[in-house]
């Protein structure tokens, strides 16, 4: 299957019936993007590039929305694939 590369519709979705949607606080609903509804970036600890924090030694992304960021949250993930597979490589 071959991807039209003149859209980028395939970085952006919603799933406004999800019981948690949206699940950050944001200025505009229609630009959260639930594609990463998982950070796939959480292992990367402080390498993720994220505001996150630590509360009791456990990572805190409550306040992280690189992920849903319909302008950057896709590249930004793709930027960071390279280390996760290095680490992921390394266990």
């Amino acid at each position: 299957m071959l991807v039209d590369t003149k859209t980028e519709n395939y970085k952006f979705t919603q799933h406004k019936q999800c019981e948690f949607f949206p699940c950050h606080k944001v200025k505009n609903v229609e630009e959260f993007n639930c594609l990463f509804c998982y950070c796939p970036l959480y292992m990367l600890k402080d390498e993720c590039g994220g505001n996150f924090k630590y509360t009791n030694g456990v990572k805190d992304c409550s306040e992280c929305t690189i992920t849903h960021s319909k302008q950057h949250g896709y590249d930004h993930v793709m930027s960071k694939m390279g280390l996760v597979s290095k680490i992921g490589s390394e266990r």
